[in-house]
């Protein structure tokens, strides 16, 4: 029987707290990138719930009247400079107030136990989803060589597809992802992945997580659901 491979988001996933920094650079970065004025709350006022750095940064964009020909002539090279921006802006803040999900150490740590491989899947620059992890004292359960991240690709499909493949080819059917929005179920089910959903900060109408195999609302549900799924 092949083990489950668990692929884990991380904002509102993991990560609970909302981080004012990010958006920060987003915007710095895309003024600087681009030669456009970019609005201070243009990152919250387009759909980012769920995307990829480079998918949040073409809605905004967008909105501010450029073409998809103008944004994609320098998309990665601003992934690249969006994550140095936020690793500078972050060096000095005080992420002392930055909460994991409760019980999310000891979680990760049962389901490694219980032979679940487990991986990265998030919409942020690998720098950043790594200094996140760091800080929250997560990052011994997720490999850097596994996952995928934000700036290799611009659909959220696409990273769980990755991270399949870089799992080994591993079965679609041993897959699911953890996440709490409605683009991760969306993008799990796509994939043909096991879809698990779980509540956070973010989520708005707990209907919105419907269409997920499992709905869950803590670390410790994750874990049952997980589990559950391994059998």
């Amino acid at each position: 029987m092949t083990a489950l491979l668990a692929l884990f988001d991380l904002d509102g996933t993991l990560f609970l707290t909302h981080d004012p920094i990010s958006g920060q650079a987003l915007v710095q970065t895309l003024e600087q990138a681009y030669g456009r004025e970019v609005a201070r709350d243009a990152p919250a006022n387009v759909e980012h719930r769920g995307l990829t750095a480079k998918r949040i940064a073409r809605n905004v964009l967008r909105a501010a009247g450029l073409t998809d020909a103008q944004i994609d002539s320098y998309l990665d090279p601003w992934c690249t400079l969006y994550a140095e921006r936020y690793l500078e802006l972050l060096a000095d803040a005080d992420p002392t107030d930055w909460q994991a999900r409760p019980g999310a150490g000891e979680g990760l740590a049962r389901l490694q136990r219980a032979g679940v491989r487990l991986a990265l899947v998030t919409g942020n620059p690998e720098p950043i989803a790594q200094a996140r992890l760091q800080r929250l004292g997560l990052a011994g359960f997720f490999p850097p060589e596994e996952g995928a991240f934000g700036c290799e690709a611009e659909e959220r499909a696409a990273l769980l597809e990755l991270a399949r493949l870089r799992a080994g080819d591993w079965p679609a059917e041993a897959t699911a992802e953890v996440g709490d929005t409605p683009a991760d179920i969306t993008s799990a089910k796509t994939a043909g992945f096991r879809s698990i959903a779980v509540s956070s900060p973010r989520t708005g109408d707990r209907a919105e997580l419907d269409g997920a195999d499992a709905i869950v609302d803590d670390m410790d549900d994750i874990v049952a659901a997980l589990l559950d799924a391994a059998r």
